[in-house]
């Protein structure tokens, strides 16, 4: 598996939980607040102008101990995620009309992508994304993972497709994404750039499979551009495009970044590089814009 962008878990449940679904963001912006308000009264119409409020929904104790449970999960190694997959499902089985079910399938969706199942990792982004189209860290997450998967596949072409209009949709929410009350500023700070960064890495690997150089090339350079925990397949990638660019002197930069990292690309980054430092040398290249 491709090493992944530095988007923590911790930045996934932020981010997840602000961009909620409408009928889940009605109930409180986010997992922990949407514990503590119930379902809306209907609004108004011409047809029933003043509709009487419903009773709350009678809270179920035991669906809300195992959600508490499985929101308090913070898993950091594979048995930690392989425990966190074995809780969700529970959850789903037992609870399967769930208030909650947005953020369980959202973390699912992370948790199979850490246990290497993409099977049921695209199930369940799919799920999410029905409930909730503004998931952030679903949107992000899949339209990286796509692009980076086997060009030869079946349908791929149309994937790729899938894959750009969820990383435009992600920008596009980070935009102007609010921050949680439940994190710092640092934090929010730093979540939201690993998110922008995933989803310019995603789009640069899309233009990349479609032989768009020039524009993988734009988004590989913001996705790489000042990111504390850069992604090496960016950089190698990256590099690739700019000797296809004859940019040889920036494919020589970006695959030194590359080599630099600690990867299964060392080897071949420093090869490019020193490829692309001769290729510099002795080959025009285009003028600087």
């Amino acid at each position: 598996m491709t090493q992944r962008m530095g988007i923590t878990v911790f930045a996934i449940a932020a981010l997840a939980c602000l961009a909620i679904a409408p009928q889940v963001r009605a109930q409180g912006m986010g997992a922990q607040q949407s514990q503590q308000q119930q379902t809306p009264p209907k609004r108004p119409s011409l047809l029933n102008p003043a509709p009487q409020t419903p009773a709350a929904p009678k809270i179920d104790p035991k669906e809300e101990a195992a959600y508490q449970a499985f929101y308090s999960l913070k898993p950091a190694t594979p048995a930690d995620f392989t425990a966190q997959v074995q809780a969700g499902e529970a959850f789903l089985k037992n609870y399967p009309q769930s208030r909650y079910l947005p953020v369980i399938y959202s973390r699912l969706t992370n948790a199979y992508f850490e246990t290497h199942n993409m099977d049921k990792m695209y199930a369940a982004a799919d799920k999410t994304l029905q409930l909730n189209p503004n998931d952030v860290s679903v949107l992000t997450l899949v339209g990286w993972v796509i692009p980076r998967g086997n060009p030869n596949a079946p349908g791929f072409a149309e994937k790729l497709t899938k894959a750009e209009q969820y990383e435009k949709h992600a920008l596009q929410i980070l935009a102007t994404l609010p921050k949680p009350v439940a994190i710092t500023d640092a934090q929010f700070a730093d979540s939201k750039a690993s998110a922008i960064a995933q989803a310019h890495s995603g789009l640069g690997l899309v233009y990349f499979r479609e032989s768009k150089f020039d524009q993988s090339a734009a988004e590989l350079t913001q996705a790489t551009g000042g990111n504390p925990h850069p992604d090496p397949t960016d950089y190698f990638v990256l590099g690739v495009v700019q000797e296809q660019l004859k940019k040889f002197a920036d494919a020589e930069k970006s695959f030194t970044s590359c080599s630099q990292i600690q990867s299964s690309l060392q080897d071949r980054c420093k090869q490019g590089a020193a490829e692309s430092k001769a290729k510099a040398a002795t080959q025009l290249q285009p003028p600087k814009s």
